[in-house]
């Protein structure tokens, strides 16, 4: 009876010391929340009495306001999860190509943001970075030592903007600007550049972005390209959306200016984490059911994601971790991102309480596409908003 009670007890011991070993030396992934499986876009069979009236209030935005402007693009409004209108207009290269369609890849400009905050989002929540750590800890020599990764992700951190700065200090415009780049170029000229003080104000800046890809690139071990595709982009389903490559331009939608000009390619162009994914209206759409789900993050991540974080100024509008919001007085709020990079101009709006996503994608500039939020004027408390905030 003892011989069993000790073989029983020793089973135990080593079954427990398995399990421990496995699940959280390795990090096997039975260990982690629960995966996200791949999207499947619900067929559209019929629509209730308000997902009709979303479509022709969408119909009519998307007649009224992009297609008489000579919209270049994709739109997609959608309800739960359920599309109520999906349109494509336009060629290619605007005067000539194929047709636009759904499998059509856009830069999404300052879009591309939502997924940089996210990707830092993710890491946190599997305890590989804190928000609230200072950026120096990430980034070897980084001068600035009260500013936050939290900071980053809310411009809060008083850095100057690269897009504006690069050239003012003297970089060579014949040759394209990378990431590790644009460091450099900032700590070996911060004495010549006006650096805020961190956490005072809100100023939308380009270099927080660009160096937050840094930061997922230093935690994850991957490009920023690899982690993006094999945290987000595989795992969704999101087959047509990808990280651009400055050595596959001309594999990429080109962006033309509103007289029908193409977009010429310039120095800026490869750096990423502010810009530089492309992605669909369906792939989008994939993106936002995903972060719906309770799958893909914890609530309370999307918590901090979604609320406000700079309150100096009254009024509706305010800036999450990668995320513009409109925080009306009637409690309904809009989480939302526009873009713009060259002829690309981009809008994804979720409006919270009413379950809607609108989606408008164009590599031709139209300013209109900003206005795609008016839409949610159909629903009570929402009024009538449009911006265009990049």
């Amino acid at each position: 009876m003892l011989k069993i009670k000790v073989f029983v007890g020793l089973f135990f011991l080593f079954s427990s010391l398995f399990y421990f070993v496995e699940n959280y030396l390795l990090g096997n992934p039975a260990s982690e929340k629960s995966a996200i499986s791949r999207i499947e876009i619900p067929i559209t069979t019929s629509l209730s009495s308000n997902e009709e009236l979303l479509r022709k209030s969408s119909s009519k935005f998307f007649e009224e306001s992009l297609v008489r402007t000579r919209f270049n693009g994709a739109m997609l409004v959608a309800h739960n999860g359920k599309i109520v209108f999906e349109e494509y207009e336009g060629l290619k290269e605007v005067l000539k190509g194929d047709p636009i369609d759904s499998s059509t890849s856009f830069h999404l400009a300052s879009v591309s943001k939502t997924f940089t905050a996210m990707a830092v989002l993710k890491l946190w929540e599997d305890g590989k970075l804190q928000i609230d750590d200072k950026v120096e800890k990430y980034i070897s020599g980084f001068p600035f030592n009260q500013i936050t990764v939290r900071n980053l992700l809310s411009h809060r951190s008083g850095l100057p903007n690269y897009v504006y700065f690069a050239e003012q200090v003297g970089w060579n415009t014949r040759n394209y600007l990378h990431n590790d780049d644009m460091l450099k170029l900032l700590l070996k000229n911060r004495s010549r550049l006006r650096i805020g003080r961190p956490n005072a104000y809100f100023d939308y800046c380009n270099t927080n972005y660009a160096l937050l890809a840094i930061i997922i690139e230093k935690v994850s071990g991957k490009s920023f390209a690899s982690y993006m595709d094999q945290t987000f982009f595989t795992p969704i389903g999101m087959t047509n959306t990808f990280v651009f490559d400055i050595n596959k331009t001309e594999k990429v939608l080109p962006s033309f200016k509103y007289n029908n000009r193409k977009e010429p390619m310039m120095f800026l162009d490869a750096v990423y984490g502010d810009k530089n994914i492309y992605s669909t209206a369906r792939d989008m759409l994939k993106w936002d059911i995903a972060l719906n789900s309770g799958k893909l993050f914890k609530q309370e991540t999307l918590n901090e994601a979604f609320r406000g974080y700079s309150y100096e100024r009254k009024g509706v509008k305010n800036y999450g971790l990668g995320w513009r919001l409109y925080e009306l007085p009637t409690g309904k709020k809009i989480v939302y991102h526009n873009g713009w990079w060259h002829g690309n101009n981009t809008v994804f709006s979720k409006l919270m309480q009413d379950s809607t996503t609108i989606i408008v994608l164009g590599n031709k500039f139209n300013r209109n596409i900003y206005q795609a939020k008016r839409i949610a004027g159909i629903f009570p408390g929402y009024g009538i908003q449009s911006d265009d905030d990049e």
